[in-house]
């Protein structure tokens, strides 16, 4: 059976089959049976070849790694974790985006301590926008029920949906910028997540907890590994049923 997977990503990414077997230097014919054929390549390759794909190997080889290597995968993908968001160091989420050259992501209810906190955060923003980065930033809708109910859960009633209103009063020069998109979701969020390129700040919830006093997982996508995968797919389940903050904005 073929590896459609492979082939979609190799044609997504801009290679074709023989351009990606001279950039990792295996004959043609065998890049061929990968895609035709469904053969698993050596370790090596199939590394190499996610990296330049973007995709994890377990998506284009899902039988390739034992689930044992896969845990042990995924385990090295958390670099670090703070008992607390208070305790991430203040220049690690200007330094993650200064790194960022391909998409930066956000999916938060309010995500007001970054702008309040980092007089460079808008404007790197806008800079990495105009360098092609694709900016993505999902914010919770001011009056959607699940605002309301995380502001409840809080203690602090609608003062969640003000916070929702005052980032957004940061973000406004962000409103025409090309590249970026605000999005307002109504979804129960059990995480907020930043997304750097091939890294990720994972801001745990914890029920009637400010997301201030909840753990923060630092993680780096590794080919094979799947935690990083899965809070990227949770994220884009969010993107698919947001709405565009600013219609105009397109």
């Amino acid at each position: 059976m073929p590896n459609e997977r492979l082939r979609d990503a190799i044609h997504k990414r801009g290679f074709t089959p023989v351009t990606l077997a001279e950039r990792i230097n295996v004959d043609p014919k065998t890049m061929e049976r990968w895609i035709t054929r469904d053969r698993s390549p050596y370790r090596k390759h199939r590394s190499t070849v996610s990296a330049l794909l973007q995709e994890s190997e377990t998506y284009l080889w899902p039988t390739a790694l034992t689930e044992d290597r896969s845990a042990e995968v995924t385990q090295s993908e958390l670099a670090h974790i703070y008992p607390r968001r208070a305790a991430v160091p203040p220049d690690t989420w200007q330094r993650l985006l200064n790194n960022a050259s391909r998409q930066f992501g956000v999916l938060v209810y309010a995500g007001l301590f970054v702008p309040e906190q980092n007089p460079h955060w808008v404007s790197t923003l806008l800079e990495k926008a105009e360098s092609g980065v694709k900016v993505e930033i999902l914010l919770g809708d001011p009056d959607g029920d699940q605002i309301a109910q995380r502001g409840a859960d809080e203690g602090i009633g609608s003062a969640m949906g003000g916070k929702v209103n005052n980032v957004l009063a940061y973000y406004k020069d962000l409103r025409h910028a090309e590249n970026v998109a605000i999005y307002f979701h109504d979804t129960t969020l059990y995480n907020s997540i930043y997304r750097f390129d091939d890294e990720m700040l994972v801001n745990t919830h914890l029920f009637g907890t400010p997301a201030a006093y909840a753990p923060v997982l630092h993680l780096r996508r590794l080919a094979g590994g799947e935690l990083f995968e899965n809070y990227t797919a949770s994220f884009n389940r969010v993107l698919s049923r947001s709405r565009v903050v600013w219609p105009d904005q397109w």
